[in-house]
């Protein structure tokens, strides 16, 4: 489970870019994280893997309070948490094989089981026939298909997506929703920011929607909104 307790960030000479943010989101959850840019959304998955801290607040990540966790055992809660990028970040000179290998390799697996960890992940995204090339080879698609088979190939309880479609094509960012709405359906908890409108409207997954630092909406089966004004308070997720 991720728990945020009366959460704000602050950052010097700057507006809080989280105020007062109260929300859980519980084991296997499909999460859209959703407002417009500077909302906070890259803020909140931040203090989530420790990127940051929180100015006031607490933060827990499957029980464990991620402030006061060791500078030492950063390395573990990130164990337990996949990334996907907008930007991808894969190694240019590896091939997508090699990229997502090299997860395991710190892990340190044998061979066999990164062999057959990294064919797994491959055929679950759909990549298998492009185990070989390398990231300039691939569509735009393929290189972010490539970026979440790495994320997930450790077998992390959670996945974050920042802006996974943001420069995809309509379709591909479909093919890519589907992709981590089967990740999902494995145990995995997703959460995915976007302001993607299409993306949040087709799919109607929980939707959490930030205005300006604040949390203005928690809902089941979420739309995305405009909003102008954001409320005062914390908004209580709908059951």
């Amino acid at each position: 489970m991720i728990r945020f307790d009366n959460v704000t960030k602050s950052f010097f000479g700057h507006s809080a870019a989280l105020t007062d943010i109260t929300v859980q989101i519980q084991d296997g959850d499909f999460v859209f994280l959703i407002g417009p840019s500077g909302a906070g959304k890259t803020t909140f998955l931040r203090l989530i893997i420790r990127d940051l801290l929180p100015t006031k607040g607490k933060v827990f990540v499957g029980g464990q309070e991620v402030n006061i966790l060791p500078v030492s055992n950063i390395h573990l809660l990130r164990r337990k948490i996949g990334t996907v990028f907008q930007d991808f970040k894969l190694l240019t000179d590896r091939t997508v094989f090699e990229n997502i290998a090299l997860v395991l390799e710190i892990l340190g697996k044998t061979p066999h089981e990164i062999y057959h960890g990294v064919r797994d992940v491959l055929e679950l995204v759909g990549l298998s026939d492009k185990a070989n090339f390398f990231p300039l080879q691939l569509s735009a698609g393929e290189m972010q298909r490539t970026g979440m088979a790495r994320a997930i190939v450790g077998g992390p309880g959670i996945l974050l997506a920042d802006e996974p479609t943001g420069n995809l094509d309509p379709e591909t960012s479909l093919g890519i929703l589907h992709t981590l709405e089967e990740i999902s359906k494995l145990g995995t908890t997703v959460v995915m920011a976007t302001h993607n409108v299409d993306i949040v409207n087709t799919f109607k997954k929980r939707t959490i929607a930030l205005h300006q630092g604040r949390l203005v909406s928690d809902e089941l089966k979420g739309q995305y909104k405009i909003y102008t004004k954001p409320k005062a308070h914390a908004v209580k997720h709908r059951t």
